[in-house]
């Protein structure tokens, strides 16, 4: 059984061209804009990682880095940001923009591992 990968982009072209590139790899995908369609995806679906944008329009930042901390201890978290600073203490490993969706898969199958 393939392992599902929860989306979380407000961006449409990264969103869209993660999903088919991940689907390609056999994952299982699924897709949210912002935080409020991930809470979605996350009621209706089981989910083994979440692959997170930090910053986004509705429900992001600070209040969904807590929100994931608190209400998604099972799931593996991995956050993207094209603003965080390396300062920022973020629980969760962070990967900056622009990334390479391989070196992602890598850290994706990684934490699958665990």
């Amino acid at each position: 059984m393939s392992k599902s990968v929860l989306i979380v982009e407000d961006e449409d072209a990264i969103r869209l061209t993660l999903r088919e590139f991940l689907s390609r790899k056999g994952y299982g995908v699924l897709v949210a804009s912002d935080g409020v369609g991930a809470i979605r995806q996350l009621l209706d679906h089981p989910v083994d990682i979440i692959i997170s944008d930090y910053r986004m329009p509705s429900l992001g930042g600070d209040y969904w880095i807590r929100f994931l901390e608190k209400y998604c201890a099972e799931q593996s978290v991995i956050i993207t940001s094209g603003f965080l600073s390396p300062e920022v203490p973020i629980p969760f490993p962070v990967v900056y923009k622009p990334f390479d969706y391989s070196s992602l898969e890598e850290m994706i199958a990684g934490a699958l591992e665990k």
